[in-house]
């Protein structure tokens, strides 16, 4: 739980919450950005309510609520049916979630491996059996199915990711170290032993609760550190650009046109500071506009294979 805070981390909050960005907040007290944001982590200035919060779990929650609703169908699919027995039945639940059926024989049965191996492709072959995984399958497919809003709201997350939603980077103060811990200095003001600090590059991961994780292609920790990796944004990027050709009423257009020309203006004019200008999402843009996408006319729209 984290502790009181200082009169400057107060401070520091009241210019957050006034609309003052962190690094000016930390040019303003005259403190490194990284402890303005160290701040705003540990003390929660966004608070357990905002905005982003509040639509990520959201999301999440409705995900499971189809979820629920489309496996509460398909066994109620499945107890309607007289004509197959418990393990039928059981064995049509398990398919339908793994369509694997050795494994769903296996679990249904209860029996030996190779056994399951035998019969479980077998039993695929009952007709009634078939009948039933085809319409648990389409009670599956409606029921988490998405249209094309939900297609087009996901392009377009995936398109203008902001790698700062998922990480924070900067400088930040952490006590200089030693074999057998910090090292320990004389305050001359107050005459006291106090750590000796230094400033060092730091990158945090945001908590998985404050981020759109549909986003996210990878997130991992190997041997070399952590690492995320976001959508595949070019081919996203290719994606809306023929679709709004396409569909150029689409209620999603007037947003895409703004957020493309933003960034097509920095990247074209030379505008785009160094961050920008290295920025994935940037160059994926100027490819976009060289190769002529933008202006290509467009057939029908295909869901994007994977």
């Amino acid at each position: 739980m984290a502790g009181k805070q200082n009169e400057k981390a107060v401070e520091a909050e009241q210019l957050y919450r006034d609309g003052e960005k962190l690094a000016d907040i930390a040019r303003k007290l005259e403190i490194p950005a990284g402890t303005v944001r160290r701040w705003k982590s540990t003390y929660k200035w966004d608070g357990e309510g905002s905005e982003r919060e509040a639509n990520v779990r959201k999301e999440k929650a409705n995900a499971r609520k189809a979820k629920r609703a489309a496996e509460k169908k398909m066994i109620a699919s499945v107890e309607a049916n007289e004509e197959l027995t418990e393990k039928q039945k059981l064995f049509c639940l398990y398919y339908v979630k793994s369509f694997n059926a050795t494994q769903s024989y296996l679990k249904a049965y209860g029996c030996a491996y190779s056994t399951a191996l035998t019969e479980g492709p077998a039993t695929l072959t009952n007709p009634r059996i078939r009948v039933e995984i085809q319409r648990l399958k389409e009670i599956k497919r409606q029921s988490l199915f998405a249209d094309v809003d939900d297609l087009v709201e996901k392009q377009m997350r995936i398109a203008f990711a902001d790698l700062s939603d998922y990480i924070e980077w900067g400088r930040e103060e952490v006590p200089v170290m030693a074999a057998f811990g910090p090292v320990q200095v004389t305050d001359p003001e107050t005459g006291e032993k106090v750590p000796l600090m230094k400033e060092v590059n730091a990158v945090r991961f945001k908590e998985s609760s404050q981020v759109d994780g549909s986003v996210l292609e990878e997130v991992k920790v190997g041997r070399d550190g952590a690492s995320v990796k976001l959508a595949n944004r070019d081919k996203a990027l290719q994606w809306l650009s023929t679709y709004f050709m396409a569909n150029p009423m689409d209620q999603h257009k007037v947003e895409y046109d703004q957020k493309r020309l933003e960034l097509e203006e920095k990247v074209r004019f030379g505008e785009a500071g160094p961050e920008l200008a290295d920025d994935p999402l940037s160059r994926s843009i100027k490819e976009v506009i060289d190769d002529g996408l933008l202006e290509k006319a467009a057939g029908d729209i295909a869901v994007p294979e994977d």
